[in-house]
């Protein structure tokens, strides 16, 4: 009896022994794994439930994935345009030629322009002497007819360029009356102080060109501008002056007004800032760009027909136009058409006349009209006029085949 109760003694304790063993080992690993909680429960107390089911802030949870931000791709910088090269600056000379540009403030650019174009040319210098704000229609702000006296007088230049018009887009008073822009008074009123501008600068007997007015952003502003040529044209050529127009170069293939376009080496550029009125660096250089040959003429530094640029140094001899050399003969045979009746050396093209009557005589016409062949030749493949003739057999053979046959 009494093995009988120890063994259900030790039976009734094998549960606790397992627990407490597994009690040990989750306590071990936690201490293993988890230092700072093997620490903190050196100062408080634990139980069964903590080794069970522990606290959601003691759990040992494996870090999440840390994805590191990749950096972004560098963009690449835009290549700059290249750089303009400096164009030297050379001492003018004492006696050089004076270049007078006079206008508004598309004048003021004109001269930039130009001052760039004969920046080497120690023999010319630009003087400007432009009003922006100016033009034909508000004499009693700046009165050109009267003005361009005393600026000649002070300045003796060798020539003057004239660029005015872009502000006359306005009303002008025509005796008591304020006259709409380009009515039938305001025209006329328009044309005489036009051509007393013109009459002044023929008086003053010093050569002059008239640049006309560009297009502009505004199609308006620009059927204007194109009857202002047409007047600025006529007083020029009435005073002995000389017309530069400048429209195609500021417009495309269609007459439309473009914002950008090619430069005097042809590279696409801005020609005009975003207002559509205003003129850029390169636009500026454009504008010179068409004044600069017959003002070279005018100075006398390139001849009609002359290689010579408009940069030659100062006292360099002009260049007399190198006559011209005579033509070239090329002995070529002319491009011939296909349909070209000279192709075969007729004069008609086939089937134009009717066709020459046969001879009734010629073999193949014979062949064709009657079906009568021609006659063959004898001894030919196709002579079949009469029988062949067996040639006689000789005595040698009659033996052999005699000889054979027995």
């Amino acid at each position: 009896m009494a093995s009988v109760a120890r063994i259900l003694m030790i039976a009734c304790r094998m549960p606790i022994l397992v627990v407490a063993i597994a009690m040990l080992a989750v306590a071990a690993a936690g201490a293993f794994h988890t230092p700072a909680f093997a620490q903190e429960e050196e100062h408080r107390g634990w139980s069964l439930r903590d080794l069970l089911f522990p606290r959601r802030s003691e759990r040992i949870e494996p870090p999440a994935d840390v994805q590191t931000a990749r950096p972004k791709p560098k963009k690449k910088p835009k290549p700059r345009p290249p750089a303009e090269p400096e164009t030297p600056i050379v001492e003018k000379a004492p006696d050089s030629r004076v270049v007078l540009v006079v206008g508004d403030f598309l004048a003021g650019g004109l001269a930039e322009g130009l001052d760039t174009a004969f920046a080497d040319n120690p023999a010319v210098r630009i003087v400007v002497r432009s009003n922006g704000s100016s033009g034909f229609v508000r004499d009693d702000f700046y009165n050109w007819p009267v003005e361009i006296k005393s600026l000649i007088e002070t300045e003796k230049p060798s020539v003057v360029v004239v660029m005015l018009g872009s502000n006359d887009r306005q009303q002008m008073k025509v005796g008591d009356v304020r006259e709409q822009p380009r009515s039938e008074n305001w025209t006329k009123e328009y044309e005489r102080r036009t051509d007393a501008f013109g009459k002044a600068m023929q008086d003053a007997k010093v050569p002059f060109l008239w640049v006309g007015m560009p297009a502009f952003g505004v199609s308006k502003m620009n059927s204007d501008m194109l009857a202002f040529n047409d007047i600025y044209h006529s007083a020029a050529q009435k005073h002995g002056g000389e017309f530069v127009d400048v429209w195609d170069g500021f417009v495309d293939e269609n007459g439309a007004f473009v914002t950008s376009g090619p430069d005097i080496n042809g590279q696409a550029v801005r020609l005009r800032s975003d207002d559509g009125i205003n003129v850029t660096k390169a636009g500026k250089r454009k504008l010179a760009f068409y004044t600069e040959k017959p003002l070279a003429k005018i100075l006398g530094l390139a001849a009609p027909g002359s290689i010579t640029t408009v940069s030659a140094p100062a006292g360099a001899p002009v260049e007399a136009p190198a006559p011209a050399p005579a033509p070239v003969i090329v002995d070529r045979t002319a491009p011939m058409l296909l349909g070209d009746p000279a192709l075969d050396g007729g004069s008609e093209l086939l089937g134009a006349a009717p066709p020459a009557k046969a001879n009734p005589n010629l073999p193949g016409e014979k062949l064709i009209l009657e079906g009568k062949a021609p006659n063959a030749s004898p001894g030919r493949a196709d002579d079949f006029s009469g029988q062949r003739k067996t040639p006689p057999a000789t005595a040698a053979a009659t033996d052999t085949t005699t000889a054979i046959s027995r």
